[in-house]
């Protein structure tokens, strides 16, 4: 074989392989760059590697769409068809075609372990007197659940309110309230629960984190977790669905991993199979 004819083949080799790969199914991800322990573009959120199993499953690469978790995010990418999943949202959300739940977590309190303060509920009367940091959402500072729980039990002027998106520029920003836990600046922090299981475990004071359980009084503290699909693409759902369901297993395990705590779904939050 003449080496002019090598090279010809070569190239029409690689031009084969290159149309092949070319031609792979693209499962596209909304996702936000900066949010550990859900996503970043380094690929070491607990969502990435989830996002990574099911394109796996379904014979696809992955392309992100890395968009900050703010205020258009959906309609700018599940509606806007700039995407095809976003790992992460309530069971019951309305802007997408949820899938069936793959975790269930609640609020949390997280305190320094030393300190036994033994909360469990917000019926504590502790709460009174400790210092309390939520987290507050938006330029709005919109409140989340626990600040409206806590409001609706008259305790407003020993809470604290840190940002939820905090300062961009930094990595982790919604971990500073975590920080401030550990720094003394507050007794008590009420966070969603996956974001307090990663971070207090990364602390240099060792952290409780326990679930707050629910009273009448508190609807909003506990939420089962599914993936975001576009409502055009109902096939993809199914698919998802199935993968799920199928490799429950590995998905418990990456959840684990990242210290994710886990509690009973709420059944007024569950999705309809028929939804």
């Amino acid at each position: 074989m003449s080496s002019l004819f090598k090279t010809i083949f070569a190239l029409l080799l690689c031009a084969n392989v290159f149309a092949v790969e070319t031609n792979k199914l693209v499962l596209r991800i909304a996702a936000d760059p900066n949010n550990l322990p859900f996503s970043n573009d380094r690929l070491e959120g607990f969502e990435n590697r989830i996002a990574d199993l099911i394109a796996k499953q379904l014979g696809a690469g992955v392309q992100y769409n890395w968009r900050a978790q703010r205020r258009g995010f959906f309609r700018e990418t599940l509606k806007a068809n700039e995407a095809d999943l976003v790992m992460g949202v309530p069971a019951d959300f309305e802007r997408a075609a949820p899938t069936k739940p793959y975790y269930t977590s609640s609020y949390v309190f997280v305190t320094k372990k030393d300190r036994r303060l033994d909360l469990r509920n917000l019926d504590d009367p502790q709460l009174r007197a400790l210092r309390i940091g939520v987290q507050v959402i938006g330029d709005d500072y919109a409140n989340t659940p626990p600040a409206h729980s806590l409001a609706s039990r008259g305790i407003v002027t020993n809470v604290f309110g840190y940002t939820l998106y905090g300062n961009y520029a930094d990595p982790n920003p919604p971990a500073q309230i975590i920080s401030a836990v550990e720094r003394d600046e507050i007794d008590v922090a009420l966070v969603w629960g996956p974001l307090a299981g990663y971070f207090a475990t990364k602390a240099k004071s060792p952290l409780d984190v326990r679930p707050i359980e629910p009273t009448a009084q508190d609807s909003d503290l506990v939420f089962s977790i599914a993936i975001g699909c576009r409502r055009k693409d109902p096939d993809l759902r199914k698919k998802v669905d199935a993968i799920l369901a199928t490799h429950r297993d590995e998905v418990d395990a990456i959840l684990a991993e990242y210290h994710v705590p886990r509690v009973a779904a709420p059944p007024h939050r569950q999705r309809r199979d028929d939804d």
